[in-house]
């Protein structure tokens, strides 16, 4: 009987790692999946991993527990990941969309849905989460289900404000990097309207912390690798739980 304990009780040890390395081959591809579609309009690739490390720290700025801001940080790098399938006309095009061509880059908040879901594990239930509510608007006007204030997922918005900041202080295919002193006067003046009041005003009453956050990790070349673990940055994340 001790023998057949000790057989089970190493069975359910390997067939739990043999989980793991699934989920973890899984998250592998769909990262590598993203910087593909993110590739297309920045050619380093570093935005997302900026995004995940820069989400997980307002997450813990905001009150977020450990485990659930660890877990925003491996899935916010997804948020893009349905631009895949939004043509390079679309996608890499200056100045204003024709309505069919906004409709077609609305499409991809859809498309990285169907992507990422369908799965019972919560790294890519949330990361599905993400890539569906980052484009939704606080007051209503966004897409893809015009979803308005906390009926909006907090992945969502908090995804949505440091999405925003990073892509404006970067250099695009169709425009230079803003300063941030600028992109800092074009987020606040989102406040209320495109983006949550109270996570605009955590990111921006530690703006200096977030920015020495965004250059660390691109000053250390961090990789989408690094997102599994607390790589050690000069910033440290106050009032975590």
């Amino acid at each position: 009987m001790e023998r057949m304990v000790l057989d089970f009780g190493r069975m359910y040890q390997e067939r739990n790692e043999a989980l793991q390395e699934v989920a973890r081959a899984h998250h592998d591809a769909l990262l590598r999946l993203s910087r593909a579609a993110e590739y297309r309009d920045d050619d380093t690739g570093v935005h997302i991993v900026r995004i995940g490390y820069l989400a997980w720290a307002l997450a813990l700025r905001l009150g977020q527990r450990r485990p659930y801001a660890a877990l925003l940080r491996k899935a916010a790098p997804m948020h893009d990941i349905g631009k895949i399938g939004v043509p390079d006309g679309v996608l890499k095009k200056p100045g204003s969309f024709t309505p069919e061509e906004r409709a077609v880059m609305n499409q991809h908040p859809a498309i990285g849905a169907e992507i990422l879901g369908r799965s019972r594990i919560p790294l890519f239930q949330l990361a599905a989460e993400v890539a569906l509510s980052h484009h939704e608007r606080w007051d209503g006007t966004g897409y893809p289900s015009r979803l308005a204030g906390e009926a909006i997922p907090l992945s969502g918005r908090i995804v949505a404000v440091v999405d925003f900041f990073d892509a404006l202080t970067m250099d695009r295919c169709y425009r230079p990097a803003f300063s941030d002193a600028r992109a800092i006067e074009m987020l606040r003046a989102e406040r209320g309207a495109a983006f949550d009041p109270r996570v605009v005003d955590c990111f921006l009453d530690n703006i200096a912390d977030m920015i020495e956050l965004r250059d660390s990790v691109t000053r250390n070349r961090l990789d989408f690798e690094d997102l599994t673990q607390d790589v050690p940055l000069r910033i440290v994340p106050r009032d975590a739980h």
